[in-house]
């Protein structure tokens, strides 16, 4: 099993953070790697819910990264598996009120490598760190700062 988790906590209500966090339509603000996405099925934002992703991969090669959200708890917690690309994750958000109306935010990926992926569980580590580590721009996005 390979995992990866981050925390930070944002000066904003977990049901802000959750609200934000649930569209998968605001991916591409926070994240990276992604390079597109849009909702293809289910309501949006809730259980069943689908979101289509291209993610920057290897060799400036973009690769599918489509998730399906598996928990919806607004303002707690949204939990997703990855269903389509190389790598198939489970993640999860959780969310946690905090001082002054601010909001704890973990994120954490789970991955159990088959086959030739054993080979590469270092490589894989290395990249679900970096994304959960994403988190610290989401941070500044949702407190109004330049990511840093």
């Amino acid at each position: 099993m390979v995992a990866a988790e981050h925390t930070v906590t944002i000066r904003r209500s977990p049901a802000d953070v959750y609200a934000f966090l649930a569209d998968g339509l605001n991916n591409a603000r926070w994240r990276r790697s992604v390079r597109s996405v849009s909702h293809t099925s289910g309501d949006p934002g809730t259980v069943g819910a689908v979101y289509a992703q291209r993610l920057a991969g290897p060799g400036a090669r973009e690769i599918d990264g489509d998730y399906e959200i598996t928990e919806a708890r607004p303002g707690e917690v949204l939990r997703f598996r990855v269903v389509a690309g190389p790598a198939r994750p489970q993640g999860v958000f959780l969310l946690v009120p905090a001082d002054d109306g601010a909001t704890t935010v973990s994120f954490g990926l789970t991955f159990e490598p088959t086959g030739v992926m054993k080979l590469m569980g270092g490589l894989i580590h290395k990249t679900m760190q970096s994304e959960v580590n994403e988190l610290d721009s989401l941070k500044a996005v949702l407190e109004g700062a330049p990511a840093g």
